[in-house]
């Protein structure tokens, strides 16, 4: 909201509203006048929680068909509540449903409209539940069709990564420890680290799903209904595993929107590290990839400039996604049993994270089909830094019969000689190394290279391109 007097407000919403003022309809007969324009500003979700309007929908279909079944109302009102229903849907869909502020959310704003259109069996259609449960569903609803998207788009993600792995499963680059030179690694395998970290992402998404997916409809108010209703009818129309177990629990709990969060969290942190890579390898000092024009962008004063703003930004709305996590929790820390109003700030949160998620999964996946590796300069750079000291450590354990705490030592003092000479490793003369351990012998010098360095990494999970090359078709087969 723009910055302004809360008195300008009150003119201003005042001012605005066409609706009577000297009762509210909403509330019944208790209130007999309507709320403030402050009170109409921040009580309202409409301007957000129409998003689960879908789901709005299918919940008061499933809970009608369920109440004409058990005789509460009649089948005719039943016809007439999924005939008006549809149309709403289709108003909605079509953009030619008149939202309004002064009811406050989509719950009511759908069946005032209903109860406009088809009358009296309107009215019925909100017997033996309450807006406590009915958006306690919806929420559900709502993100349990998130999850099932998001688990479609990191796949693809992981296909994308898959592909590329594949296809580089032998370029060598430098692999980092503390964003120092460390071991040879290759850029497949590389890669396939974060389709493991993806991998896992699915998971906590489908166990977040498997938890979520019990139907609270039915809980009404917070106690339940003395109605004959039949909850498992409509857990069932719906596609829950079952009804919840306690009515209290089910319209007071957000914790299965908190673990949603939490995925998403995860998955981002995930991306703004790759994000964070990206960022580092097209810096012209590393040079490591590139990325064409429809992922970076130019400057307004540096003609040269060509900055990696998709990886920035999916780094960027990382904070967002965890804020959106921090912020639920904060609001459901303090909440006594049942329902609070407080409750009514999950939504924003949760549609900002994985809209967030949507999109950067969407630039990440973009950005690797998009990167072009630099063979020669990673292969150059993977030599950096003396990177195949620990491959000399090991030959000496496997060829001298070397404790490896004695290997590491002499290993050392050859880096040192080797930076005193300016040379790497392989740069050392034999004389050189028997100077610092007279049985080395000329077999020393085949483990120097970084492509023997990498093809030596045969344990299972190591780096070595065929190594790579197998796990890269294991994940195609299983990702389909």
């Amino acid at each position: 909201m723009a910055r302004r007097s809360l008195e300008n407000l009150r003119t201003e919403r005042d001012s605005s509203v066409t609706e009577p003022r000297a009762s509210n309809d909403l509330w019944g007969g208790r209130y007999a006048e309507g709320p403030s324009a402050i009170m109409r500003e921040i009580n309202a979700s409409i301007g957000f929680d129409r998003k689960m309007w879908r789901q709005d929908i299918s919940g008061s279909l499933a809970h009608a068909k369920m109440l004409a079944h058990v005789g509460i109302i009649s089948a005719e009102d039943e016809a007439a509540i999924r005939e008006g229903l549809a149309a709403i849907g289709k108003d909605i869909e079509e953009g030619r449903f008149p939202f309004s502020e002064s009811l406050e959310d989509i719950h009511m704003n759908i069946e005032a409209r209903l109860t406009e259109r088809i009358g009296e069996a309107g009215k019925r259609l909100h017997t033996g539940r309450s807006r406590n449960d009915q958006v306690a569903l919806d929420v559900r609803l709502w993100v349990r069709d998130a999850i099932d998207g998001l688990d479609a788009q990191i796949a693809a993600v992981m296909r994308e990564m898959v592909a590329r792995a594949a296809e580089h499963a032998g370029t060598v680059m430098p692999g980092f420890t503390h964003l120092q030179p460390a071991q040879p690694t290759t850029f497949g395998h590389h890669l396939l680290a974060y389709v493991e970290m993806l991998s896992r992402d699915r998971g906590r998404l489908a166990d977040c799903r498997k938890r979520l997916n019990e139907s609270p409809l039915g809980a009404a108010a917070l106690c339940g209904t003395g109605f004959p209703i039949d909850r498992h009818m409509t857990a069932k129309a719906l596609g829950f595993d079952g009804p919840t177990r306690n009515s209290l629990d089910s319209v007071a709990s957000r914790d299965f929107a908190a673990e949603f969060l939490f995925a998403c969290a995860m998955c981002a942190t995930h991306l703004s590290r790759l994000a964070e890579e990206i960022v580092i390898w097209t810096n012209p000092y590393f040079g490591f990839i590139k990325l064409s024009d429809a992922f970076t962008t130019g400057s307004s004063i540096m003609p040269q400039k060509r900055n990696p703003d998709a990886a920035e930004l999916v780094r960027g709305k990382t904070g967002r996604i965890t804020g959106s996590l921090v912020g639920l929790l904060t609001v459901m820390k303090g909440l006594a049993l049942t329902y609070f109003k407080d409750m009514q700030e999950d939504k924003e949160g949760i549609f900002d994270a994985a809209e967030s998620l949507t999109l950067g999964l969407a630039a990440i996946g973009g950005m690797v089909r998009d990167m072009q590796p630099q063979v020669e300069r990673l292969a150059e750079a993977a030599g950096a830094g003396f990177s195949t000291a620990t491959d000399l450590a090991d030959w000496l354990v496997r060829e001298l019969r070397f404790p490896f705490r004695d290997a590491h030592h002499v290993t050392g003092r050859l880096v040192a000689l080797a930076e005193q000479k300016g040379v790497d490793l392989a740069g050392l003369t034999l004389e050189d190394m028997q100077f610092v351990e007279p049985r080395i012998h000329q077999g020393v010098f085949d483990v120097l290279t970084v492509q023997a360095s990498v093809a030596s990494r045969t344990s299972y999970g190591g780096t070595a391109p065929a190594n790579v090359a197998r796990m890269a078709r294991e994940w195609q087969e299983k990702l389909g």
